[in-house]
């Protein structure tokens, strides 16, 4: 309750002290990464391949990766982390997968076609929506606006060569002075997709649909109430780098939202919002040969949130506060049917219905020294708490840990401090951050959970103590009118670093498996890493580019951990002149020097491949035809790279073409 009054107490007084503020002069430099993704941002329509998936965008950014398990349904790790130790919302919504086997990302839940832009934080600079370690990622959907009474209609089609991946999506848009709505349908078939040597890979097809919906009214000349839905529906998605597939992957995401913008007021805009969000996710090993024990795996989440988030200039203080919860269960089981009939199925939870509940308020202070400099302040604190819901699962669990208690709660901090510099020629920037993370369900609560990466079943501790991180970061970027030369670095110093370890008294449940490891926390852990971007306009038309990382990450045994990228890089051209665009791009990593074969790694080789691109705009008012077509993996090579789930290959050469009729 506390917290409702200090963020009650905060908008009264920036509402009272209204009359007595000036009109803001001074800006700030938003130094955020953002990725271009939809359709209502003109650079959106230059992609050289429009339909791609939102995972093929976000490995566009120099700060994320992608852990792949098949052809769909990225995991997204930020800085070299895990969901574990990131944040990913949709709209700021907090949603919590329904998968033991992370098959099921936020991600997965959203299309490029109803998404406008991705919002990347690194480190505590996240912090907005929750805690985090490694830094978040907002996906930000399409908004219409209130306009002269107008109609927007586009529909959508691709095809891709190599898994036969066919594309159809439509949207429809209306706007007027009192009521806009916002409307978009996407349906994605792809078959089982072919590696370099063009050998098929099995169980790599997937099937889903897609709907998104938005729609404004408004209440006053500065009042906005909207609502909006996502229905995202996948079927017979395979994974070829685990041992099972999936029947069903659903969900259900709703909100409502109000938004004010005060006229002559400090307070810039205040915006609520209410949320609730459903998700099903059904594992199945019908299709796979030769399994020695048939299992069911269903998992199931349920999240309702709200955030109440306002933005206020007083003078050169650029103030944000945001108040956010929201209350999660998480459930999933495995039943196992013995191949003798007269055997009972074996029953049990794998998430043992766990409850989280966390509330908390996140403050910031953009303070602008002049046009070119400021300094900004985070700070945020949360209650979390996790409560094991069901009585059986309680018990199951409390043979490992027999004071373990039903509830557990936690106390979570973060602070930050950023300076940035920017001027014509030259900007910088350095900051020093701290956080803290609670274990997530599965760390904290997961029941045998089978790691197909390491062939260990998983156990949770719920006695973990929270992950706390001592981050650092810098840039420095030289421009002018033709080129930009921009060097980043990051630095995360993580104590009580969790991981799970062997424990060679207990015995696995899965068949074959090495062993159990029990989730545990090392001292600490270090991850670095180092990044150059660089542009070069040749011609007004031509524009070159060119991104280089190096990472790195040690546990305090001197153990490498996993999924840390080799010296990795990406080089491209881009042409564009009036109708006309073209790209190539080449994109490869060196060597893997650094892995962890105690985390289940092994050294992946080097890889270069080269992608091409054209494009073209047809205007015939009042229609216009967008066609993109390119080809993936030109020379077919055959590769496969650190985050690859069990080496799974990736896919070989794949022509495709997208076709986008607006009118």
């Amino acid at each position: 309750m506390k917290i409702h009054f200090i963020i009650a107490a905060l908008i009264s007084g920036l509402y009272s002290q209204a009359q007595e503020v000036s009109n803001d002069s001074l800006k700030p430099k938003e130094l955020k990464e953002i990725i271009v993704i939809g359709k209502k941002v003109p650079l959106a329509e230059k992609q050289s391949k429009t339909l791609s998936s939102i995972d093929e965008y976000l490995q566009k950014s120099i700060k994320i990766g992608m852990i792949k398990r098949g052809a769909y349904a990225w995991e997204p790790i930020i800085n070299s982390m895990p969901t574990e130790r990131t944040l990913i919302t949709i709209d700021g919504m907090r949603i919590f997968g329904a998968c033991t086997d992370k098959m099921d990302p936020i991600t997965s839940y959203v299309e490029v076609s109803n998404l406008s832009e991705a919002t990347i934080c690194s480190g505590q600079e996240g912090a907005c929506y929750g805690s985090t370690i490694g830094g978040s990622v907002d996906l930000k959907r399409n908004q219409n606006k209130f306009d002269q009474q107008k109609w927007d209609i586009s529909l959508n089609s691709g095809f891709e060569s190599n898994n036969r991946q066919k594309i159809i999506g439509t949207s429809v848009t209306y706007a007027d002075s009192l009521l806009y709505f916002d409307t978009d349908f996407m349906y994605r078939n792809a078959g089982d997709y072919k590696a370099g040597n063009d050998k098929e890979v099995l169980f790599s097809q997937f099937k889903k649909i897609n709907f998104s919906g938005t729609s404004g009214l408004k209440l006053a000349a500065n009042q906005l109430l909207e609502a909006s839905v996502i229905y995202d529906k996948a079927t017979n998605v395979g994974y070829p780098a685990l041992p099972m597939d999936v029947s069903l992957a659903e969900a259900l995401i709703t909100s409502l939202k109000w938004q004010y913008v005060p006229k002559n007021s400090m307070v810039k805009d205040w915006e609520t919002k209410v949320y609730f969000n459903t998700i099903t996710h059904k594992m199945d090993d019908t299709h796979r040969p030769n399994v020695p024990i048939h299992m069911d795996m269903p998992g199931w989440s349920k999240t309702f949130g709200y955030y109440s988030k306002a933005k206020a200039v007083l003078g050169q203080h650029h103030f944000l506060a945001n108040l956010n919860a929201f209350y999660n269960q998480s459930k999933a089981e495995m039943t196992m049917y013995p191949q003798n009939p007269n055997e009972a199925p074996m029953f049990m939870y794998t998430w043992p219905d766990v409850r989280t509940f966390y509330q908390g308020i996140f403050i910031e202070d953009d303070y602008v020294f002049n046009c070119h400099s400021g300094i900004k302040f985070t700070a945020a604190a949360g209650q979390h708490s996790n409560k094991v819901a069901s009585e059986f699962g309680l018990e199951s669990l409390q043979i490992f840990y027999p004071e373990m208690k039903a509830q557990k709660n936690r106390f979570l901090k973060s602070l930050a401090i950023n300076y940035h510099l920017d001027k014509p020629r030259f900007s910088y920037g350095f900051g020093l951050g701290y956080g803290e993370r609670a274990p997530s369900v599965s760390e904290g609560y997961g029941f045998y959970l089978y790691n197909s990466f390491d062939n260990f079943d998983q156990v949770g501790n719920p006695n973990l103590k929270n992950e706390k991180s001592l981050e650092g970061n810098a840039f420095i970027e030289l421009k002018n009118d033709k080129a930009s030369l921009k060097l980043s670095s990051s630095y995360f110093h993580i104590n009580d670093y969790i991981i799970a370890k062997p424990n060679a008294t207990l015995v696995p449940m899965t068949l074959g498996a090495n062993g159990v490891k029990v989730y545990t926390a090392v001292s600490y852990a270090v991850i670095w890493n180092a990044g150059l971007t660089t542009t070069y306009k040749l011609t007004p038309e031509l524009k070159w580019n060119a991104q280089l990382l190096y990472t790195y990450g040690k546990d305090a045994q001197d153990v490498n951990l996993p999924f840390i990228s080799p010296l990795s890089y990406t080089a491209g051209l881009a042409f564009r002149k009036n109708s006309y665009s073209a790209e190539l791009t080449l994109q490869g990593n060196a060597t893997q020097t650094r892995y962890s074969p105690s985390y289940g790694e092994d050294r992946t080789p080097d890889y270069a491949v080269i992608n091409l691109g054209v494009g073209y705009n047809f205007k015939w008012n009042p229609c216009s035809v967008g066609l993109r077509v390119g080809v993936e993996n030109a020379l077919d090579t055959y590769y496969t790279t650190y985050s690859d789930w069990n080496n799974i290959p990736r896919m070989g050469r794949n022509f495709y073409a997208d076709i986008i009729f607006k009118l």
